[in-house]
């Protein structure tokens, strides 16, 4: 991760070059060729290549009919389908009856379900719970996630007056309202509680891969920056019985996170800050500083006021985790080139980084030894671990 990768010289570097460049070459050539319908139709007939032309051709029409399959996801959660199947298989009149449906169309909106392995037509007809809608029904945050993104469509209806307006407002943009709001501080619970809500819903399954990739038992004093209302600390408070709790987030959040966390029987352990990272210092004392699911709503030089607010509040020997989903991660490159991309282009702040890009601002704020910690699922979170030189704690 060093800044001198990118002008390598000598012969290492100069073989690596021309490798770069062969590579290239090639993947121009190959476009070209697949461009041909002549190569096209061959490739087709020809029993080498058929099995990679049948699997690419479904790859590009599941890309033409994504919105389609999004769409049948959105109806199968919002009429409750997984719930239904979880009980058991049901025939197609019981389920058109407990759907409120016509029989034509539950029977239509099985089928898709069906052929999306939401749902799974048994042998006698009636209908059980596929693979996928387990999953899901297991995770309930990606249902809210499912229901959120009813906003991102209305703000993806034309993707290219979105491209070339990035200035207009979007509908994900007055959701996100602190990403580009000079004076987020002052906002109140009615404009934070939707996404502060949203974010509750969708931080568990995050939660356990950072903590399963790390000990968090380890440390005295944990500072969650931007934390929401708290459901990284009560996650990390299960994990760590001694381990010492700080939240910082905006001065509305707090209040829902100093709520949340006494609820949960944490307000002896844990102290709630209020303030606008970005402009404020952080509080001082935690050993180690937690940044999840922040930094990619932020351009590079807020990030940079961010992590320098962290580096100002730990001591030496102080530790900082970056969990968010991030760009260029073996996998998951869609989520992170694609997905990601273009929601944050509809809430007009932040970008996907890769964990080389998230390492390069933490040593420019003065952290050292800044690493990717390998996470079970990093289609859903990467993590970067970082340090400051030093050694000793203060709590």
């Amino acid at each position: 991760m060093s800044r001198g990768d990118a002008g390598a010289v000598g012969p290492a570097g100069a073989a690596a070059h021309s490798g770069a460049r062969l590579r290239d070459a090639f993947r121009a050539w190959r476009a070209r060729m697949v461009a041909r319908p002549g190569f096209q139709r061959w490739a087709t007939a020809f029993p080498l290549t058929r099995p990679l032309v049948r699997r690419e051709s479904r790859v590009l029409f599941d890309l033409c009919a994504g919105f389609v399959y999004s769409q049948v996801l959105l109806a199968c959660v919002r009429l409750r389908l997984f719930d239904l199947l979880a009980a058991g298989p049901k025939s197609l009149v019981e389920l058109a009856r407990d759907l409120r449906l016509d029989a034509p169309q539950a029977e239509c909106l099985l089928e898709a379900a069906a052929a999306l392995r939401l749902a799974d037509r048994r042998s006698d007809g009636r209908y059980g719970l596929g693979d996928l809608g387990a999953a899901l029904r297991a995770n309930p945050g990606i249902a809210e996630m499912v229901e959120h993104h009813a906003l991102l469509y209305e703000d993806l209806r034309d993707p290219v007056a979105l491209l070339r307006d990035p200035g207009a407002e979007t509908r994900l943009s007055r959701l996100w309202a602190y990403a580009r709001n000079p004076a987020s501080g002052a906002l109140g619970a009615e404009d934070v509680s939707a996404y502060t809500r949203l974010m509750a819903a969708s931080n568990a399954l995050v939660a356990e891969e950072v903590l399963d990739a790390i000990d968090i038992d380890r440390y005295r004093c944990l500072l969650d920056v931007g934390g929401g209302s708290g459901g990284f600390l009560i996650a990390c408070a299960r994990r760590a019985p001694s381990l010492r709790l700080m939240l910082f987030d905006l001065p509305a959040v707090a209040e829902q996170a100093r709520a949340r966390l006494a609820a949960a029987g944490l307000a002896a352990r844990a102290t709630v800050v209020g303030g606008d990272f970005r402009v404020e210092a952080l509080p001082t004392g935690a050993d180690v500083v937690s940044v999840v699911r922040v930094l990619y709503d932020h351009d590079d030089e807020t990030v940079l006021a961010i992590l320098r607010a962290a580096r100002a509040a730990l001591p030496a020997g102080g530790t900082i985790l970056v969990a968010e989903p991030m760009a260029g991660m073996r996998g998951a490159e869609a989520m992170g080139g694609a997905y990601f991309g273009f929601y944050l282009l509809a809430m007009r702040g932040g970008r996907a980084r890769t964990p080389e890009r998230i390492a390069g601002l933490l040593g420019a704020a003065g952290f050292v030894r800044a690493r990717a910690v390998p996470t079970r699922l990093p289609i859903q979170t990467g993590l970067v671990r970082a340090e400051i030189p030093g050694e000793g704690y203060p709590c």
